[in-house]
């Protein structure tokens, strides 16, 4: 039998943890939790489901990701966000696996987002393959601060496995655009270390570019009014970002 660990990010995640380690039961040997200083019970919850909790200021996902790799103790390395879940698919596909023993160095799955509880197949939110299971040894995350992805050694391709991994985006809408602007605060600071100039103009083209991107071309449109949502809210999102990089720039060169 295979051991498994399995890496969570958190910040103020009380109301969504629990189900996020509730599904992991039967499938987790360990449980490593980088807690980026939360100030509701998300860290009292994980330890009573018996996780290791560590806290550390947020450095951007790719390096917090990698951290909470490191203080993993097995091989196999399960990464999942504390408003994610294992489907029961997924649950028997990774029991599976820890019984007949990992025979790749990298797995990808599925992903099934929701937005206020609607599950969303179109917007290029799915089926949003994630690589999230890996060998440690052969693979690292790339140190993006949002973006940041498994980079496996030699090229490597991930092997598919059965099952969705559940993300709950949001329970409302004006929490789906606050998590949004969160990220593009984050991404502005890329953008501005870029050598591409920012005219005025670019953060609404960029938004218009990222509307029309989710809404027609990954065919949103085809889920309605929520696709219509998401992607008002990606495009708001990505505006904000440039406008945010701009400043930063602006005032660098002050």
């Amino acid at each position: 039998m295979a051991h498994l660990s399995v890496t969570i990010l958190t910040y103020n995640e009380a109301s969504s943890i629990v189900g996020c380690l509730e599904s992991l039961r039967g499938v987790a040997d360990e449980i490593i939790v980088v807690d980026s200083f939360s100030t509701d019970s998300t860290v009292e919850i994980c330890r009573r489901y018996g996780c290791r909790v560590t806290q550390r200021p947020m450095a951007g996902f790719g390096a917090q990701r990698q951290y909470a790799t490191s203080l993993t103790s097995h091989s196999h390395v399960l990464a999942i966000d504390a408003d994610e879940a294992l489907s029961p698919a997924l649950r028997q596909s990774l029991i599976a696996l820890k019984r007949d023993g990992f025979a790749h160095r990298g797995y990808k799955m599925a992903r099934l987002n929701f937005f206020c509880g609607y599950a969303v197949k179109h917007c290029g939110w799915y089926p949003d393959f994630q690589v999230r299971l890996f060998d440690k040894r052969f693979a690292s995350w790339s140190l993006n601060d949002v973006e940041e992805r498994v980079i496996l050694n030699g090229n490597v391709k991930p092997q598919l496995i059965e099952g969705d991994l559940l993300h709950y985006r949001c329970s409302s809408s004006a929490e789906f655009l606050a998590r949004c602007m969160t990220q593009a605060e984050i991404r502005a600071v890329s953008i501005a270390a870029s050598p591409k100039p920012i005219s005025s103009w670019l953060p609404a083209l960029m938004g218009v570019r990222r509307f029309l991107g989710e809404y027609i071309y990954r065919g949103g449109i085809l889920d309605g009014a929520v696709g219509f949502a998401i992607s008002r809210r990606q495009s708001m999102a990505t505006a904000h970002a440039y406008r945010t990089a701009r400043n930063l720039r602006r005032r660098t060169k002050a």
